[in-house]
């Protein structure tokens, strides 16, 4: 990089962020219901038939073959703006809270093509991108390099559903 004539270092600075599951106690109430029950709320409860193919958004892992899930529609960016957003996600039964150390990005992640979407404080998106999840980390510092950017919501880039959140630590 060039300023005034100068060769000037780059600086490349990592920015600490970490990736945040949903919080288990929301779903917990529709884990007894019958299937009835969960229609009326718009879910399904099924038996998952392929791994990788059912991402908890709770544990941030991928359902065993075999393993309960429940689809079920969630608003994943409840904010007063034209970007508030909702979709299908899945919630393992056996959903245990994952608490990620900064920087750690899970498999559930990594292992997929990722769309990004960052938003300012005001719940509007100031930036996306696509990236293969092997890549996500320096997209994620990229963005976050952009004092605009609050928080990212990251998506499946091929079904395009919600996956996590990574927020600044």
């Amino acid at each position: 990089m060039f300023a005034r004539g100068r060769v000037v270092d780059r600086v490349v600075m990592e920015t600490d962020f970490r990736i945040v599951g949903l919080p288990l106690a929301q779903f917990q109430p529709l884990f007894p219901l019958d299937e009835n029950e969960l229609a009326q709320k718009g879910a399904r409860r099924l038996v998952v038939d392929a791994k990788p193919g059912f991402p908890c958004r709770v544990s941030l892992q991928d359902a065993e073959i075999g393993e309960r899930v429940i689809l079920v529609p969630f608003v994943h960016h409840d904010v007063e703006s034209p970007y508030r957003a909702s979709g299908p996600i899945f919630v393992r039964q056996a959903a245990k809270p994952i608490e990620l150390a900064p920087r750690e990005i899970p498999d559930v992640v990594s292992s997929r093509v990722i769309s990004i979407r960052a938003y300012n404080d005001n719940g509007m998106m100031v930036n996306a991108a696509v990236t293969p999840g092997k890549e996500l980390k320096s997209k994620i510092e990229e963005f976050f390099g952009d004092a605009k950017i609050s928080y990212l919501h990251l998506h499946n880039a091929s079904a395009g559903c919600y996956s996590c959140r990574v927020e600044r630590a």
